[in-house]
C-alpha cells in the first residue's frame, strides 16, 4: 500500500495557505482545488481549518509532527529554499547528517517541513 492523502489542520487556514501553496508548488505538487495539492504520484494535501480553541492533539486540532520530501539533488533543494525566500518566508540553515542535507522549514503554525538530499 501507499500513502494516499494527508490532512493538515492550521489555526488560521488565510495564514498558512501562502506559505503552504509557495512549499507544495516548489516541492512538485499541483493545486486542484481550494487548499488541496497532489503530487505526481497521487499523494493528496489537504489544508484545513482547526476548530476554534480545540486543544493540542484533540480530534480537530492543529498537529502532524513533520512531514519529509525527498529532493533528488542539491539543485531541487536549493531551488525550493530560493523559492520560499523570494515568497517571503524564513528559510532556515542546511543541516547536514550522514549521508543526506536537509532543511527543515516551518510552517506559520511552528510544523516542520523537511526536505532531504540523500546521498
Amino acid at each position: 500500500m501507499k500513502l494516499d492523502h494527508m490532512v493538515i489542520l492550521v489555526r488560521s487556514l488565510e495564514v498558512s495557505l501562502p506559505w503552504y501553496t509557495a512549499m507544495l508548488e516548489l516541492i512538485g505538487f499541483t493545486k486542484t482545488r481550494d487548499h488541496v495539492w497532489l503530487s505526481d504520484d497521487g499523494l493528496a494535501v489537504d489544508l484545513k481549518q482547526a476548530d476554534a480553541e480545540t486543544g493540542d492533539y484533540a480530534r480537530r486540532a492543529p498537529g502532524l509532527n513533520h512531514l519529509g520530501f525527498t529532493a533528488p539533488d542539491m539543485v531541487a533543494l536549493d531551488t525550493v529554499r530560493d523559492g520560499m525566500a523570494k515568497a517571503g518566508f524564513d528559510v532556515p540553515d542546511k543541516q547536514f547528517f550522514p549521508g543526506e542535507t536537509a532543511t527543515f522549514f516551518r510552517d506559520p503554525e511552528g510544523m516542520r517541513v523537511e526536505v532531504t538530499v540523500y546521498e
